[in-house]
């Protein structure tokens, strides 16, 4: 936008931009107040705005060293609005001061333009018409938030903004790599993509199926999606049955990009690593899942899409991220130890072991210990441990959906698929 400067005067540049931004929000205002209010108690029409910028350009032009025009015409537009949501509020009882903000906001355009990067008038302009446009989002999204929402999200502000810089960063144990911050920084991130998730899952995908649910949920943790789908498959049909199989595999896939974020957050040299394989098996784990849905449309064509029933329990939960961190501890120590002892030899088998419970302390400890573990014995472990994983959660697929169910065959030839090619990978890895 500053390129236009050196083609056109400076005054005409702003005067169009000041003129321009006027009318669009006057336009956005005036819609949305006769929606809300009606002609009768509307305070301007979209060329009331644009004369208030237009008027706020000429009185900061006229006086550019002491703006004395430009806060006495702003005095003067403060009382006139003032005037206005009294008779509003004493005659016809409309309360509110949404237009009087932006009014006031449309008056300052011209200084803004006129002194600010053009980024950040852009910036301040679409912020106004945002949130002039999506009141009843707002509206919707109050009406859909539980009680406890806000202290939730208290509690990530709470450990991410005031626990973590307050941690020292000073070795527990001697010659262990583990201080409170490192300890509370993994706990940090994990939470905060699984919270991320919750909030995708709950606001903005709150009506999707079964395998969107099973994207969201893989963010947060592909153990915990896997089994909360297995057991809501149940009372599922044998039509439905590779649907909620292709959902458990979407989850998978996601885990293999929520590590690959993680990965690269924590250890640049092993994000440089591991990434060909990370992204080779999310894809192959969507590859699998998309070709089940395609079966199962095309064996229930008449049939709708399944529906999950939805679940409002909130993974940023404290009692979670405390475990997280015990866990974290462990690995640390357990980690450190097995290198002593057991060599490289046992840290792999240590890998495979972890796979049994939640994997992602694991490898976070691993990549925090980069200085002391070899990257290429970082990449297959984690490839390991992920293996592992997938493996449990297989058994965690099958044990959950009952002995009965439809799910079995489904989840044997998916995820078998799924495995197959990870110990393809990991042979391929240790061969090269």
């Amino acid at each position: 936008m500053e390129k236009l400067y050196e083609y056109l005067p400076r005054e005409l540049v702003t005067f169009v931009l000041v003129t321009l931004f006027s009318l669009l929000i006057g336009l956005s205002q005036r819609k949305i107040s006769l929606k809300r209010e009606g002609e009768t108690t509307l305070f301007g029409t979209d060329r009331t705005f644009t004369f208030i910028g237009i008027l706020g350009y000429l009185l900061y032009i006229l006086d550019p060293v002491e703006y004395r025009l430009f806060m006495g015409g702003g005095a003067v537009l403060g009382l006139l609005l003032a005037l206005n949501y009294y008779v509003k509020q004493s005659q016809y009882h409309v309360f509110g001061v949404t237009t009087i903000i932006i009014a006031l906001i449309t008056y300052c355009i011209a200084p803004i333009v006129a002194t600010q990067p053009s980024w950040f008038y852009v910036m301040v302009i679409v912020t106004v018409l945002l949130f002039t446009e999506l009141k009843h989002t707002f509206t919707e999204l109050a009406q859909r938030m539980k009680n406890d929402e806000m202290i939730t999200l208290a509690k990530f502000l709470a450990i991410s903004g005031i626990i973590l810089p307050m941690l020292p960063d000073k070795a527990l144990i001697p010659g262990i790599n583990l201080t409170p911050y490192t300890i509370w920084l993994a706990t940090v991130v994990v939470s905060g993509i699984s919270y991320l998730s919750y909030l995708l899952k709950r606001y903005v995908f709150h009506e999707s199926g079964i395998l969107v649910s099973g994207i969201i949920g893989g963010l947060y943790s592909s153990t915990a999606t896997i089994s909360v789908l297995a057991r809501k498959s149940r009372n599922a049909s044998a039509q439905d049955a590779p649907e909620y199989v292709a959902a458990m595999l979407l989850a998978v896939s996601m885990m293999f990009l929520r590590f690959l974020i993680l990965i690269g957050i924590f250890s640049r040299s092993a994000l440089l690593s591991i990434y060909p394989y990370l992204l080779t098996m999310a894809v192959v784990s969507a590859g699998v899942a998309w070709f089940l849905h395609i079966r199962r449309e095309k064996r229930a064509a008449s049939t709708g899409s399944v529906e999950e029933d939805e679940d409002s329990s909130n993974p940023l939960e404290f009692k979670v991220a405390l475990i997280f961190a015990m866990l974290f501890v462990v690995f640390t120590v357990l980690t450190h130890y097995t290198l002593i002892y057991a060599g490289t030899g046992g840290l792999n088998l240590l890998s495979f072991i972890s796979g049994f419970s939640d994997i992602t302390p694991f490898i976070l400890n691993l990549l925090q210990g980069t200085g002391s573990v070899a990257v290429l014995v970082v990449t297959a472990c984690s490839m390991q441990a992920i293996v592992s994983n997938i493996v449990v959660n297989m058994c965690y697929a099958l044990f959950f959906a009952g002995s009965k169910s439809p799910l079995r065959p489904w989840v044997l030839k998916g995820f078998g698929c799924v495995i197959a090619v990870n110990v393809c990978l990991l042979a391929v890895f240790y061969w090269l």
